[in-house]
């Protein structure tokens, strides 16, 4: 599916404001069938419509009555991190309101867009928007960090609502507080905050944390996987989980996975990238063999003509000379993680 939004109208003002906002939303409009035109997709039924999309879009907007609404998405919501963006409007384009995942999902910012186009007041409920200071949740995602405990996130963000300062525990300056000084400030020992009433642990290190400590990923690492063929998803998944809790490395970092390019249909290697939800790159022979500083192994150069496959294509993402995990190997997979060079658009010194 080309676009990630869809809009809904149940009327005929409702198909009209609906085909206005279309453009804009990158959208694909649904209408009721007696007001659809060819432009539009048709529907007969709202409810069994509601629950066939819901998983479809990124972003759903409904020209219908809140409680109506309400009601069609209720059987399908999952959890604050995994739910779509949905906004409402009246026919008449007065008001836009966001319902539901106004900060992860982005639906502050679509009834903010929308309300703009067309001259309508947006309604945004979420209280850290009223109250005009930063959210966490909102922080993390700018700042392209994986959240941890997502049920933490409320804790940082009433302390941050009842005035307090947050501390913050980023070695690596993954967190961009530039600004923030009046919510936010650094500490320099994890350990600190188990003493507060709730903090913020950035890194890609597993610590061992209170519950009043949210955890934040910076995914700065590239796993490098190699493998016999025919091995299963679950023989590659095994391995890496044992490997990245040996060395105390959050898996939530591994921000994407790849190997040489003989194995780009290898199943197992695709399914566990899939399940992991980690975009795979593969390089070819010779990419790979210009890395220095691998362990080469003799009967990985019999087989795929280059020294070494996990190694070299973690150092080849990162775009450095260091690993943080060298190969590990079970009998017939191998993987090796390295950290990335560029910080922020900034090289390492």
């Amino acid at each position: 599916m080309n676009t990630k939004t869809a809009i809904y109208a149940l009327t005929a003002k409702g198909a009209e404001l609906a085909r206005s906002i279309a453009p804009e939303a990158d959208a694909v409009c649904y209408v009721l069938e007696r007001y659809a035109d060819d432009s539009d997709i048709s529907y007969t039924q709202f409810l069994p419509l509601i629950a066939e999309t819901f998983s479809l879009y990124d972003s759903h907007i409904f020209i219908a009555a809140s409680g109506i609404v309400v009601r069609a998405i209720a059987p399908h919501l999952e959890s604050k991190d995994k739910d779509p963006a949905v906004v409402v409007l009246d026919q008449e384009g007065q008001f836009v309101i966001s319902l539901l995942s106004g900060h992860l999902g982005g639906a502050n910012e679509l009834a903010y867009m929308i309300a703009g186009k067309i001259g309508a007041t947006a309604v945004v409920t979420t209280a850290t928007d009223c109250a005009g200071v930063p959210s966490i949740d909102m922080l993390a995602q700018k700042n392209g960090l994986v959240i941890g405990e997502i049920d933490r996130i409320k804790t940082v963000n009433s302390a941050l609502l009842d005035g307090e300062m947050v501390g913050v525990y980023d070695p690596e300056g993954d967190m961009d507080l530039d600004g923030l000084s009046a919510y936010f400030y650094r500490v320099e020992n994890v350990r600190e905050l188990a003493d507060l009433r709730c903090g913020v642990c950035i890194d890609w290190r597993v610590h061992v944390l209170p519950e009043s400590v949210l955890k934040l990923y910076p995914q700065c690492l590239r796993l490098g996987v190699g493998c016999r063929r025919g091995v299963p998803a679950e023989e590659i998944y095994a391995l890496i989980v044992a490997v990245l809790a040996d060395h105390g490395v959050a898996g939530q970092s591994i921000g994407s996975m790849s190997s040489i390019d003989a194995k780009s249909d290898e199943v197992g290697m695709l399914e566990f990238a899939e399940r992991m939800g980690l975009e795979i790159k593969f390089f070819s022979a010779d990419e790979l063999d210009k890395i220095k500083g691998t362990n080469p192994s003799g009967m990985v150069m019999k087989h795929m003509g280059v020294g070494s496959v996990c190694e070299a294509a973690a150092m080849k993402q990162a775009g450095t000379m260091d690993l943080i995990i060298p190969k590990n190997k079970s009998a017939r997979v191998t993987m090796a993680v390295a950290k990335d060079l560029i910080i922020k658009g900034v090289l390492e010194s």
